[in-house]
């Protein structure tokens, strides 16, 4: 097992990384804790024992849970089952389920706590870890959240063994702009250190910036495209192959506006290759209606913003010129 902690003074906690370790579970319960609510979704086959007492709670099935009143529901259910500020909610399923178990966790009494045990290799090295909560408005993606950050992480890396190979290629969209954060040789460690290596990433960004600020902002590489892509149309399109398309997309605009050369470029398309991930936009997609949602952005407060490669690494850099952005979708 491989213990990786995030260090944020008094929410400091740890993520552990293993093949088989749910087992983990009862000994990174807070002691105080006298219930637990598991939050999780059909067809999510995990199982986890504890001797307190417990509930489950279903969510609809993909992006659907990420409503306001799937929030609503669920915060209903716990208020039914008696759960007190000392409890615990544990979201066992992808980043969809820890997104919604997280943010039910920080409004309901005001702040529960709240453990993950992500079974996607996205949510493992991503999602479950942070903090980031939300759900989704028609406007876009995740426009009502909060930070709440867990008391624990466990990635248990069997759960990965009977995933769907799309889903797993899903993953890899996430991990492939680890390769641009610091992850270099990423595809060349056997999983668990995989996985461990992109937790380790992401625990020293988070530590640095919590609410992103400012470098947190970086792990949203190759998102504002993804996330325009999820809204514009409905496409066959999971969440990593979105931004492995977005990551194709910001290195593009990265080239046009001369940040990097012709070689690192390639070395773009190379990761997202190993991964076998897609790098085009789908059939049908509208360049207007992107741009627009371009606008819409979380990160646009000063013009249209991207996280994009150049000499010093990966930056956020601001009013960038509609004119690229747009070519750069043709291009694509």
């Amino acid at each position: 097992m491989i213990r990786i902690d995030v260090p944020l003074d008094s929410r400091s906690y740890p993520v552990v990384v293993g093949n088989s370790i749910l087992s983990e579970f009862q000994s990174l319960v807070p002691p105080e804790v006298s219930r637990v609510a598991f939050v999780t979704q059909k067809g999510i086959d995990v199982s986890i024992p504890t001797e307190l007492p417990s509930s489950i709670h279903y969510l609809p099935d993909g992006e659907q849970a990420k409503r306001l009143s799937v929030l609503e529901d669920l915060c209903g259910e716990f208020a039914r089952e008696g759960l007190t500020r000392r409890d615990l909610v544990v979201g066992i399923g992808g980043g969809v389920v820890t997104d919604v178990a997280g943010f039910a966790a920080s409004v309901y009494h005001r702040g529960v706590q709240v453990m993950h045990v992500p079974t996607t290799l996205l949510g493992q090295i991503d999602a479950a870890i942070g903090g980031k909560t939300g759900v989704n408005l028609e406007e876009g993606k995740n426009l009502v959240g909060a930070f709440w950050q867990p008391c624990a992480v466990i990635c248990d890396t069997q759960l990965l063994t009977s995933l769907p190979k799309r889903e797993m290629r899903s993953g890899m969209g996430e991990l492939a702009k680890y390769h641009f954060l610091g992850g270099e040789q990423l595809d060349a460690l056997p999983l668990e250190e995989r996985v461990a290596a992109c937790v380790q990433i992401k625990a020293d960004v988070v530590a640095s910036d919590e609410r992103e600020g400012s470098t947190r902002a970086l792990l949203n590489y190759g998102h504002t495209l993804a996330h325009a892509l999820e809204i514009e149309g409905s496409f066959d399109l999971r969440h990593g192959e979105a931004v492995a398309i977005g990551i194709e997309y910001a290195a593009l605009v990265a080239h046009n506006l001369g940040r990097i050369d012709e070689a690192r470029l390639a070395e773009h398309r190379r990761v997202l290759d190993v991964y076998d991930l897609p790098r085009g936009l789908p059939e049908g997609s509208d360049i207007d209606h992107i741009m627009e949602l371009f606008h819409r952005d979380k990160k646009a407060l000063t013009g249209l913003t991207f996280v994009l490669d150049g000499p010093n690494g990966l930056e956020v850099v601001e009013q960038v010129p509609e004119k690229v952005l747009r070519l750069a979708l043709t291009q694509i």
